[in-house]
């Protein structure tokens, strides 16, 4: 009876998992271990490839090293029915020591991040890389918990689902930890061209 129920339930799992089963990102390929994005109180540029957007955020903290970071991307490929992206261009930059809340203007995903280490202020500017796939809008939006959950902790932030994707950002800054905590704007997109766009 046993073997009877596998050759049954067997076809339609198989069936499930390849139609839904590429859904699910992870895990996240950063590189090795040591390889980070940037060294501690030094600038640094990172973009996905071409028709890639990211999808999880890595960071660890020193209070040694300046208050400062190390940070790590990783990146997958747009849903097909997004298309190529039709333009990729980077935001205005977001002022170290301060509070922000950021999200990519003409309906862009983040696909990258940029960002300057300021000494005086034991903090980094951030600009992030957007790209705009036709003319398609968002929906669906929410912002993620905190990350780090408390300052001065590591991050770890992944997407994980395929057609989720962060759009921005809001950040807090704290003068006595000299840390920030994210929340990811993370959104759906439309499958169909819209009328409209977000300024």
């Amino acid at each position: 009876m046993d073997l009877v129920l596998l050759c049954v339930f067997l076809p339609l799992v198989t069936v499930a998992w390849g139609q839904y089963g590429d859904y699910y990102y992870g895990p996240y390929n950063y590189g090795d271990n040591d390889e980070w994005a940037n060294v501690y109180r030094q600038g640094f540029n990172f973009q996905c490839p071409h028709g890639q957007v990211i999808v999880a955020v890595r960071s660890v903290f020193n209070k040694k090293e300046g208050s400062d970071r190390l940070w790590n991307y990783a990146c997958m490929p747009a849903a097909q029915s997004l298309g190529e992206p039709t333009e990729c261009w980077w935001e205005e930059i977001n002022r170290a020591g301060t509070e922000w809340y950021q999200t990519c203007s003409n309906n862009g995903l983040v696909a990258g991040f940029q960002s300057q280490y300021f000494p005086s202020v034991l903090d980094r500017e951030w600009q992030f890389y957007c790209c705009r796939y036709s003319r398609r809008c968002p929906y669906s939006c929410w912002l993620t918990t905190e990350y780090p959950e408390h300052y001065g902790e590591d991050m770890d932030m992944m997407m994980y689902t395929y057609d989720h994707y962060i759009r921005g950002a809001t950040t807090t800054f704290s003068a006595v930890n000299r840390d920030r905590q994210w929340k990811f704007i993370v959104c759906r997109m439309t499958e169909y061209d819209c009328p409209f766009q977000n300024v």
